[in-house]
């Protein structure tokens, strides 16, 4: 077996090479020094007979990595993320040298039984190029990528989400992490750790990468592997330290990682850590371990001399992945239904955040798909309704943003949808990790709770107003802004019929109850429209509006209310304006403005964020896109002083996002008509 591995390294070792010269670029040099412990996690098995132990499959031999390779969403298929990312090379070339027997098709005689490569090896050569599934770095283009990675430090992250899936579902597939040593300098590499531990994830194996040098010389920690083992073990990690170019010790660290873990204390098994020495560039001697080489295709004079060195390939070698073992869980349906809605009282004043909780608690029961991660904020965003109904769809990942999104992302790529929440403030420090489920085409659903400076005396550092424009920066994003608890509650639930991801933004600030849910008595039938409004992406809702309106005013959140207030201080006064409530921010009711634009000709928006990125820059750019509109204009009031203690009420004046704002601007474009 051996010798076979030795063979099988040799054969991957010549695909990297190969395909990073053909490309022009690439990373060989940090491919190479993986290869070894990558090929015997995919291709090992351990030395352990059939006896009934834990690395004993039905076909009497040990087994590392599972998965069947003709159904990759198969759900007790381990999975592999390659942190480092730009070990690409490494990780395309290991499925060309993969292969499984195809017995569940009609094949003829010589065909059944034989073992069929993953991807074609040709493929490799199209590295790089613009119309190869084979990208610079791993994206969802490739079939076997579990998420796209490249940004380093958050490959660990996904897989602590993908690992505690498994134990929520009692599913026992273990989730593997192949990592960097520059990586180790993220703080959100650390912030998994601490989660990994204290969730006793021992079904995550993470597979430390010690090559010493980074991309413009020596990491922090060289080859010093004890303070790497220390640092694990610190942090609650089985840490076992080799030699990752010396297949005995890499075998024997993959059957400890798989076995069954003595544990002094029931219910504390450690998730485990292998820390591999390795060389980087290993197999090609005038690149081993020297500085320079990071990110560096070898010229076809290289390669050739590379590939002398290496000696004969057999190109024929095929290594077989084994097959999961069929899980009951895969034969469970998936229930999903509608959930109820809260009846709120006519002209009570509820925060949406709370309705937020309240909607949360509802379609837990409801969708078994559900799954609730928050910040250590869960009795502000009112996630803990959920906590204390459902603790086992509620993941508590405490003060780390950053791993709590990149937790986020492994539930969603399990087929799960996560409900993020947290202050809409702390959810930029973790944007990195948000755009990379952008690029993941996840469908995870962020709430920031506590936005814009209505939230009052805690002052600037914990007021949301940028995150409206981070969000509408990242594709396929919709984005939502609730005004009152009904149409909050409405929201969640298009937030997660919808596939892809969501950021719904509440407020702390109580609001009054605009819509209802329940039957309207009498014969207005203009009430009876608008207090049984269907919200939908994309949509909007006018609330006031006539055919004298001499300007439109657009409202989210807080400043709705403001306009509606000012819209009754104005009629008083014969000024008649429009209403419009703009809960979808992402994508826009485009037919809506343009009927008001054509109608009133002055647009007004009001926001509790910051103007650069906001809902006044998302319309005026819409409407700037209609080529027939013509003679309008767009205000906008907004936040642009900088923001500082005070009661909701001050700070909206302050910022002149209030009513009174509001009537000072109609009463301007009143006297000049």
């Amino acid at each position: 077996m051996k010798n076979n591995l030795e063979q099988l390294a040799k054969l991957v070792r010549y695909y990297i090479l190969t395909s990073t010269t053909a490309a022009g670029s690439g990373h060989p040099s940090s491919s190479l020094s993986a290869t070894d412990i990558m090929v015997e996690l995919m291709f090992g098995r351990s030395q352990n007979k059939a006896d009934g132990s834990a690395n004993a499959d039905e076909r009497g031999n040990g087994s590392f990595f599972r998965a069947d390779l003709n159904d990759h969403e198969n759900p007790n298929n381990d999975r592999l993320i390659f942190s480092k990312g730009h070990a690409s090379p490494l990780f395309y070339a290991l499925y060309a040298a993969a292969g499984q027997a195809r017995n569940d098709v009609e094949l003829n005689a010589d065909e059944h039984g034989k073992l069929h490569r993953a991807i074609d090896p040709e493929e490799l050569l199209t590295l790089r190029k613009f119309t190869s599934r084979l990208e610079g770095h791993p994206t969802s283009l490739f079939p076997f990528t579990e998420v796209p990675t490249g940004s380093l430090g958050q490959g660990l992250s996904v897989g602590v989400g993908m690992a505690l899936n498994a134990k929520l579902d009692g599913l026992d597939y273990r989730t593997y992490v192949l990592m960097g040593d520059s990586e180790i300098a993220e703080g959100s590499v650390w912030e998994a750790m601490a989660v990994a531990s204290f969730y006793n994830l021992n079904n995550l194996v993470a597979v430390l990468d010690i090559n010493r040098l980074g991309q413009r010389g020596e990491t922090m920690l060289g080859v010093n592997t004890e303070i790497y083992k220390q640092r694990a073990e610190s942090f609650g990690w089985n840490a076992i330290v080799i030699d990752g170019h010396n297949f005995e010790e890499i075998t024997k660290a993959f059957e400890t990682a798989t076995s069954p873990q003595p544990s002094p204390q029931k219910g504390r098994e450690k998730p485990i850590m292998i820390i591999a020495r390795t060389i980087k560039g290993k197999g090609v001697s005038f690149i081993e371990d020297k500085d320079g080489w990071h990110g560096k295709a070898l010229s076809a004079e290289e390669l050739n001399k590379a590939l002398a060195e290496l000696g004969e390939v057999d190109k024929s070698l095929v290594g077989e992945v084994a097959l999961p073992e069929r899980s009951k869980s895969q034969e469970l349906g998936i229930k999903v239904e509608t959930p109820k809605f809260t009846n709120y009282e006519e002209g009570k004043k509820v925060a949406t955040r709370k309705a937020y909780g309240n909607a949360l608690a509802n379609l837990v029961e409801v969708d078994e798909r559900i799954v609730v991660l928050d910040a250590e904020t869960s009795n502000s965003t009112y996630a803990d309704s959920v906590k204390k109904n459902h603790p086992e769809k509620f993941v508590e990942c405490f003060i780390a943003e950053q791993n709590m999104v990149g937790m986020a992302l492994g539930f969603s790529r399990r087929g799960k949808i996560p409900f993020v929440s947290t202050f809409a403030a702390f959810l930029s420090r973790a944007f990195d990790q948000i755009r990379m489920s952008a690029l993941a085409q996840s469908n995870i659903k962020f709430i920031g709770s506590h936005a814009g400076v209505s939230i009052g005396e805690d002052g600037s550092s914990q007021m949301g107003l940028e995150e409206i424009a981070m969000f509408r920066a990242l594709p396929e994003t919709v984005v939502l802004y609730p005004s009152d608890a009904v149409s909050t509650e409405k929201l969640v639930l298009e937030a997660a019929k919808h596939k892809g991801n969501v950021y719904i933004q509440t407020t702390r600030k109580e609001t009054e109850i605009i819509y209802r849910n329940d039957k309207i008595d009498g014969n207005d039938k203009n009430e009876q429209e608008l207090m049984q409004q269907e919200f939908k992406i994309g949509g909007s809702c006018t609330l006031k509006s006539s055919d004298k309106d001499i300007a439109t005013v657009i409202g989210a959140g807080v400043t709705l209310h403001e306009a509606l207030a000012a819209y009754e201080e104005l009629k008083k006064e014969g000024i008649n304006i429009r209403v419009i409530d703009l809960y979808s921010v992402k994508p826009l009711d485009l037919e809506s403005l343009k009927k008001a634009t054509v109608e009133t000709k002055n647009i007004i928006v009001v926001e509790d964020n910051h103007h650069e990125g906001g809902i006044y820059e998302a319309v005026a750019g819409a409407l700037a896109s209609v080529e027939s509109l013509s003679s309008y204009k767009v205000a906008s009031l907004s936040v642009t002083k900088l923001p500082r203690s005070g009661k909701p009420d001050e700070l909206l004046a302050y910022e002149e996002i209030d009513k009174n704002a509001i009537i000072k601007l109609v009463k301007t474009i009143n006297n000049s008509i």
